[in-house]
């Protein structure tokens, strides 16, 4: 039985079906499979949903219509990770990745259903043609796997033929990302320790902090990962940490901290002085947060399961306030595929919660002290829109010029601003302010 197909396929079709989380059911599954097979059904996982309307409609169209629709979606998932292999997978022969989905179909239904299967995917290998839509932008919803609804937002924005380049950078293997934990080393020892490991790290202009790897698996399996000495982090995430500049015994709210990445870098910075204090609602993000801090050997944070909306007093206390707000997550699409059909549902509720993060974070604040505001998302409605709005009411803060605190390459108009394609990082965005002394 073929383990990693087997569970590729579980994974896809509850995240389809049952709207579940591909990151966490990918971790659940990998400790039933080899560590060498690992990579493997990463990439059927994360590739299949990434490009399942595109796979849906080449599938479609190698089907009787009416037979099609009639078909359940846990037999369509087994065409999905078959026709992934067959299209994208280079390294996988066109009869094994044929073979193995066919064998998997029996197992799992009968030869009926297994039949069925073999001849979709063997009709694909003998004419890979696709008649696609003559319409651009509905050509690139179906080729690349976007809802059409989303790309025309993003025409408005940006025109298509910046829409269809980051829409390819999205559809790629991310890269690993890998930040350096002060506490316990450097950049040079620990790019060095990877070298006689035989894993090859680079430099980013992004953050100093950051260093990238094409082989994730490998570094993520080495005991360096396990006893603390680097974390996984965007460097546009990384640069939304160095934009706050964390200092020596400063005292800083995170009020929503899960899973955990910037305020440990936070702590990282401040070499376990001061006060840290991450707060998340969600009692599985706030356990990852402590995970980390024991994994880093951060002793500094204090961990709080609380609603941000609810956490108290309500006092200017802190020298510094993080919000990285709930947000669209146009720009995580590489990482997070599913995200993409989500992007645009509720956006009235998301606009309100962040517009009251902005005011109940402004709270905490002490004279002189600053506030920082960040999303993963490139929306205007969700970042410019939202800044101008809250200072508008908050007369006693004013923004600080990002290109003070991080490379002005990534910045526009004093904020960071990250494009995917173009920074080759996730898109990010954030603003620091200063409250008046």
């Amino acid at each position: 039985m073929d383990q990693v197909r087997k569970e590729a396929h579980n994974i896809v079709y509850a995240v389809l079906n049952k709207k579940r989380r591909s990151e966490d059911l990918l971790l659940k599954a990998s400790k039933k499979i080899s560590s060498e097979n690992k990579t493997l059904l990463y990439h059927i996982v994360k590739g299949s949903l990434k490009m399942i309307m595109n796979l849906d409609y080449i599938a479609a169209s190698l089907c009787e219509e009416d037979k099609y629709s009639k078909t359940d979606l846990k037999i369509k998932v087994l065409l999905y990770i078959g026709l992934y292999q067959l299209i994208y997978c280079d390294n996988i022969p066109e009869y094994h990745a044929l073979n193995e989905t066919v064998e998997l179909a029996k197992l799992l239904y009968d030869r009926k259903v297994s039949s069925f299967v073999n001849a979709v995917l063997r009709q694909y290998q003998r004419n890979s043609h696709i008649e696609y839509p003559q319409d651009r932008v509905k050509r690139i919803s179906v080729q690349h796997s976007y809802p059409l609804e989303l790309l025309l937002e993003w025409e408005k924005l940006w025109g298509l033929d910046e829409v269809e380049k980051m829409c390819l950078y999205f559809n790629e293997v991310p890269k690993l990302s890998a930040r350096i934990n002060q506490i316990a080393t450097s950049k040079k020892r620990l790019i060095k320790y990877f070298q006689r490991k035989s894993i090859d790290f680079i430099e980013v202009e992004h953050s100093k902090n950051i260093i990238v790897t094409s082989q994730a698996q490998k570094a993520l399996s080495d005991v360096s990962f396990d006893e603390g000495y680097f974390s996984i982090q965007d460097p546009a995430a990384a640069m939304v940490v160095d934009l706050l500049a964390p200092e020596v015994d400063d005292s800083i709210l995170d009020l929503f901290a899960g899973p955990g990445g910037k305020c440990t870098y936070v702590s990282e910075i401040m070499q376990n002085t001061g006060e840290v204090i991450a707060v998340d609602r969600y009692p599985q993000k706030v356990k990852k947060i402590k995970r980390s801090l024991h994994r880093l050997q951060i002793t500094n944070t204090i961990t709080v399961n609380e609603d941000a909306f609810k956490y108290g007093p309500r006092a200017p206390a802190y020298d510094k306030v993080l919000l990285d707000v709930p947000c669209s997550g146009w720009g995580v699409f590489q990482k997070k595929p599913e995200l993409r059909w989500q992007s645009l549902q509720d956006m009235k509720s998301l606009l309100k919660l962040q517009e009251q993060a902005l005011h109940v974070g402004a709270i905490f604040v002490k004279p002189g002290g600053y506030l920082v505001y960040s999303t993963c998302t490139m929306n205007p409605k969700e970042n410019e829109k939202q800044v101008e709005k809250f200072l508008l009411s908050n007369k006693d803060f004013r923004v600080v010029n990002a290109a003070d605190f991080i490379p002005k390459r990534f910045t526009n108009s004093s904020y960071l601003y990250t494009i995917p394609h173009r920074d080759k990082s996730d898109g990010a965005f954030a603003v620091k302010m200063k409250k008046n002394d």
